[in-house]
């Protein structure tokens, strides 16, 4: 590990707690995804730990979303807020001398103190790969979900456009055990709106074939799709069914019947986690 000294602003510095924001990349394969859990290596987990050991403050990083077990992102954002006055660019070297090579701190930046990483998102993107190959090479079985039986790639973009607008996801999303502890709501006469906790807007929602590295034309299959929000496994059970449609084994034409059930039972199955990748999170200007 490199041991030149971190350089914070000089003694005496006037400086109140900043907020911050950070954008990382990271290979989730050997994370138990990006929350918090006891005895578990987390995303959060190690960041608050390297915050912690460069500026010596215990912080718990928000993210603009939990990924789950597995899954990668390109882009994801954390804030949080810090009393110690050090240069932006010097925490980001810092964050990332400190971590494990799985996670790296793409950028870092002070915001006003009304950002947060989950609530002032606007949207996201996220992608999900599939290796068409007969054999997936080493290198890609981190990174897609290897499956080479035929598939009508037209009716999976048929699927896939049908879940286009705004919608009730239900029937794509898994329990979500944090969830839990707002069942009272629903005693207390609140249940419209947790009724309307499943409504999300899907601008985006697109398959398209391309060549993986050293591979040839078409052995990739992505699926690239930007929504408001993102529900509980909702990206891996969308892709599930829509896999299932290219199989033939539900019609395209069945996808609002699908959403209208709002049961989970109703959709295809929940894609492994290995092919998903959260690409971006956009905001408003701050």
């Amino acid at each position: 590990m490199n041991s030149s000294p971190i350089h914070f602003l000089q003694p005496g510095t006037l400086q109140t707690q900043r907020n911050w924001k950070l954008v990382l990349s990271y290979d989730g394969t050997d994370f138990h995804g990006w929350q918090v859990q006891p005895g578990l290596r987390t995303i959060q987990g190690e960041l608050a730990s390297a915050i912690e050991r460069v500026t010596g403050e215990q912080v718990l990083p928000q993210g603009s979303g939990r990924t789950d077990a597995g899954v990668h992102a390109l882009a994801q954002v954390a804030s949080f807020t810090l009393a110690a006055a050090i240069p932006a660019y010097n925490l980001q070297r810092a964050l990332n001398r400190t971590l494990p090579p799985d996670v790296r701190v793409l950028a870092a930046e002070p915001v006003e103190p009304s950002f947060h990483a989950r609530h002032s998102a606007r949207h996201k993107t996220y992608e999900y790969r599939i290796y068409r190959g007969e054999i997936c090479p080493p290198f890609l079985a981190r990174y897609a979900s290897a499956l080479n039986w035929p598939l009508d790639l037209g009716a999976m973009r048929e699927a896939a456009n049908a879940v286009l607008g705004e919608h009730d996801f239900t029937s794509f999303a898994a329990a979500d055990p944090d969830l839990a502890q707002r069942s009272g709501a629903r005693e207390s006469g609140t249940s419209e709106n947790l009724d309307r906790d499943n409504i999300r807007t899907i601008y985006e929602s697109a398959w398209e074939q391309r060549a993986s590295d050293g591979g040839y034309e078409g052995d990739l299959l992505l699926y690239r799709v930007r929504g408001s929000g993102f529900l509980h496994h909702m990206v891996r059970n969308l892709v599930g069914t829509f896999l299932e449609a290219g199989r033939g084994q539900i019609l395209a034409e069945e996808l609002p019947r699908i959403l209208a059930a709002r049961e989970r039972a109703a959709a295809g199955p929940t894609a492994p986690a290995r092919g998903l990748f959260l690409v971006s999170v956009g905001y408003s200007a701050m």
